[in-house]
């Protein structure tokens, strides 16, 4: 099933499961991914506006990136959490 996620006033189709850094790729918005979206540069931080129970749990590895690279704790690292239902994002630079 594929859920509806809103990327900086766009709806993204983004398949249950898949990751939130794919749907904004696939917005055509730029996102920092500097580490390969392997969760280690925490650039692709976005800020949650809804939904954010639609997102994968944070996990450890998440959480450890975000205090290494100073990201603010209500933030989500986009290429770390995946797409569980409809969730609304933002970034400061769009």
């Amino acid at each position: 099933m594929a859920d509806r996620t809103v990327v900086a006033d766009q709806t993204v189709v983004a398949e249950d499961g898949s990751r939130l850094i794919d749907a904004v790729v696939r917005a055509g918005l730029p996102i920092a991914r500097a580490c390969g979206s392997e969760g280690l540069c925490g650039r692709c931080a976005v800020t949650v506006l809804s939904g954010a129970g639609s997102l994968s749990p944070e996990g450890v590895d998440e959480s450890r990136s975000k205090r290494r690279s100073r990201v603010d704790a209500t933030q989500r690292l986009a290429c770390q959490c995946r797409v569980l239902g409809p969730v609304e994002i933002t970034a400061r630079y769009w």
